[in-house]
Parts: structure tokens; C-alpha cells; sequence
């Protein structure tokens, strides 16, 4: 959930801080973009040397660089954050914060945030249990900021208790949570095929087609930044998914693909088919490879294969949604109108290959999506990553009926 998603690190003077390396190279590894802001005192318990090395970008800890007069603009760094996390939060910081009080830049980038703020608290049992400290959370929840709250243990007083700061593997389990909760397709499984099938002639040998994976591929990952568990079932393809929550099954032949959707689409809400599955197959595959004959031609005899579409459109349980891509050279809307209609489609994405920058290989796409009751919508040409926002658009809007 936390893929891509650009975060706003404060840290404060407290001896958790020693915990924010470990917080940092937790959210990175998420595949975070990481911004770290200190206060002076949280630089006396570890340094902005480690917590830049750990994100890969300068720490900020002053208005202004003493060398060089720059400038850190605290409403960039705000409106740049997907969210804000600061971890440890001082009882000092928390104060501050509830008061609107800005005499450093953290408390200044957290009053030009604009996205969810988050403050794990980390402080003695004694200023834990203070009536401030309860009041300035209190306001703090009435804001709209969300406390990840402290675990009980022993403390650097040598008191045990409350006040110790989560641990940085429960505050990533704790915002991807509640990150994904609020999505729209949360709890929802999604059932993708992407890329090519092979169809074996010899052991070195197929048939095959152009399609690269990259239409489903980004359909698998924009369904997963939405909150669905994502199943997705691949052909030969060299893609790899972005966001790591997508579930990938490797397959070869249409018949491995055949198999791997009928063991997944009974608890899938969401199906949709972008793979360029082989309409034949050979009906014997040589053991050895087939070696040249002088003056002969090779004669493959071959079958037809499942229609996947056909077989999930005839087994569909209510409230699933099944959508089909079609490719055409000639006849498009007419051909997929027909597609549409015969394998109980709940939508279709045509997409011709006389259009420059669509179809096989590319890095873009020109769709049409066509209904169940031929409602029409044509979008410009586009990049895959804004074809499948298009598509899970059409999704959510139809799951809302």
C-alpha cells in the first residue's frame, strides 16, 4: 500500500529516534519516497547522515542552510507528502502541534500538510499519563490526525509502561492498514491474465504472438493501488508487477492458463482477460526438435484451444464482472460488440491495430469500451498506466449499481 506513495518523516528528541533508521529503510523498501525533517534536538540521538544514507534524500532540519542562505520551503515539502508520519512524536512536538505553535520547520511543514498526518507518541510513563499530554492528543484526533499508539514495556527512565514508541514494523502494518481500508475496491479479489501464451512445437519451438504483458500487467497493479487482491496470470513476459501486493502465477500454454483461472475465478469479483491467448495449439508436440527436411515444408496439424473468455462468461456467478479485450484489424466495433455479447461480458476494451501507438509492445493505448448495453466511450491515446486507471474507473462505477 505504500508503493509510490511520497512520505514526510518527522522525527523529534527522544530516544526512540534510534528507531527511525530502521522506520526509514522499512518504508523505502515499501517502495516509499522518503523525506526526513528533524528537530535540532532529535539530531543529539542520531544523525541526519544516517537518515539521508537510509532515504536516499537530504535530511532538512533548519529553515535555512547556514553556508548558503537556501531556503527549505515548508509548504512544498507539505504538499508534496502523500502522508506524514512523525515518529518518535515528543510530548514537547505534540504540544506544538496542538497549539499551532511554529518555531521549528517540522511543526511548520505539518501545518502546510495537506494529506493525512499520522504521530506515533514516545515519551516516559509519567508525561504519558499527564492530563496535557491526554488533552493535546485528544485535539490532535479532533484534527483529523491519527495516533499510532505507544506499546507498553520498559522504559528509558527505567520505568515500565506505557510510552514506547510502536515499532517500526507495526507502524508499516499500521499505515498500510489503514491506508487500505479506505481504498475502493478493498476485500475485493481480482482475477487478471496478461501477456502471450505459448503453444509448443518441440522442445525449442511455438507459436506464439507480439503481446508483451504490459496492458495487464498495469491493469494488475492500478487494481491493487485501489485495494484488491490481486491474482495475476501471466504468460512469457518479462513485465514484472510494481505494486508488491499482486499475486503473480506464471503460466505457459493457454490450457496452463485455462487451469490456472478456473482454480481462481470462483472467488474472484473483479476478472479481467487482457492476455493474447493462442486460438490453436498443435495436436502433438515432437519430443525432439523437428530438423529441417531439404526441399520439404513442415506441416503443423494443429486444435483449437479453450475459449477462456467463453468458459468464464458461461460459469459466471452473480455480482462477478468479467471484461474481455479485443484486438481487430477491420469491422472493430461490430466484431466486439459480437465478442461482447457471446461470452456474457459485462464490458469489452477494443483496441484496433491500425491505430499508431496502440495494440502489441508499446508503451500506450487507444480503447474503446463498450458496455453490455453498448454504451460507447473512446479515450485519446494514452499510456497503459492511464488506459488501466480508465478501465478500473468503469469497474468501480459498475460495482456501485
Amino acid at each position: 500500500m505504500l508503493e509510490g506513495k511520497n512520505v514526510v518523516l518527522g522525527v523529534c528528541g527522544s530516544i526512540a529516534a534510534y528507531k527511525s533508521a530502521l522506520l526509514v529503510r522499512l518504508l523505502v523498501k515499501a517502495g516509499a519516497n522518503v523525506r526526513v525533517v528533524m528537530t535540532a534536538d532529535a539530531t543529539n540521538f542520531i544523525t541526519p547522515l544516517t537518515l539521508a544514507t537510509l532515504s536516499k534524500n537530504p535530511v532538512f532540519t533548519e529553515y535555512f542552510v547556514a553556508d548558503t542562505g537556501e531556503w527549505h520551503n515548508h509548504v512544498e515539502l507539505g504538499l508534496w507528502a502523500d502522508l506524514m508520519v512523525i515518529a518518535p512524536a515528543s510530548a514537547n512536538t505534540l504540544a506544538k502541534m496542538a497549539g499551532g505553535l511554529v518555531d521549528n520547520l517540522l511543526t511548520a511543514v505539518y501545518l502546510s500538510a495537506k494529506c493525512p498526518v499520522y504521530f506515533a507518541p514516545a515519551m516516559d510513563l509519567d508525561m504519558w499519563k499527564h492530563q496535557s499530554t491526554a488533552a493535546n492528543i485528544k485535539t490532535l484526533q479532533g484534527f483529523g490526525n491519527i495516533m499510532i499508539a505507544p506499546g507498553s514495556g520498559e522504559l528509558a527512565s527505567g520505568l515500565h509502561g506505557e510510552g514506547r514508541m510502536a515499532e517500526p514494523d507495526d507502524i508499516i502494518g499500521f499505515l498500510s492498514a489503514d491506508i487500505k481500508k479506505k481504498l475502493p475496491l478493498v476485500n475485493i479479489k481480482a482475477l487478471v491474465t496478461a501477456g502471450p501464451t505459448h503453444e509448443a512445437i518441440d522442445p525449442v519451438r511455438f507459436i506464439g504472438n507480439n503481446s508483451s504483458g504490459k496492458m495487464g500487467f498495469a491493469i494488475a497493479d492500478e487494481l491493487a493501488r485501489l485495494g484488491a487482491d490481486v491474482i495475476l496470470v501471466s504468460g512469457p513476459s518479462a513485465q514484472k508487477a510494481k505494486q508488491r501486493s499482486v499475486k503473480r502465477v506464471d503460466v505457459t500454454s493457454a490450457a496452463e492458463m485455462l487451469e490456472a483461472c478456473q482454480q481462481y475465478y470462483a472467488d474472484a469479483g473483479i476478472c479481467i482477460m487482457s492476455a493474447a491467448v493462442a486460438d490453436y495449439t498443435p495436436i502433438t508436440v515432437a519430443q525432439q526438435k523437428i530438423k529441417k527436411q531439404d526441399d520439404s515444408a513442415l506441416i503443423i496439424e494443429t486444435k483449437k484451444t479453450t475459449d477462456i473468455l467463453k468458459y468464464l462468461g458461461d460459469h459466471k456467478q452473480e455480482g462477478q464482472l468479467l471484461i474481455g479485450f479485443a484486438l481487430e484489424t477491420n469491422n472493430e466495433q461490430q466484431n466486439a460488440v459480437a465478442k461482447l455479447q457471446k461470452k456474457n461480458l459485462d464490458f469489452i476494451v477494443l483496441n484496433s491495430l491500425g491505430d499508431a501507438g496502440a495494440g502489441f509492445a508499446t508503451d500506450t493505448n487507444k480503447v474503446t469500451i463498450i458496455d453490455r448495453h453498448l454504451h460507447k466511450t473512446s479515450f485519446d491515446l494514452k499510456s497503459k498506466e492511464d488506459v488501466a486507471k480508465d478501465i478500473c474507473i468503469k469497474v468501480i462505477s459498475l460495482l456501485k449499481k
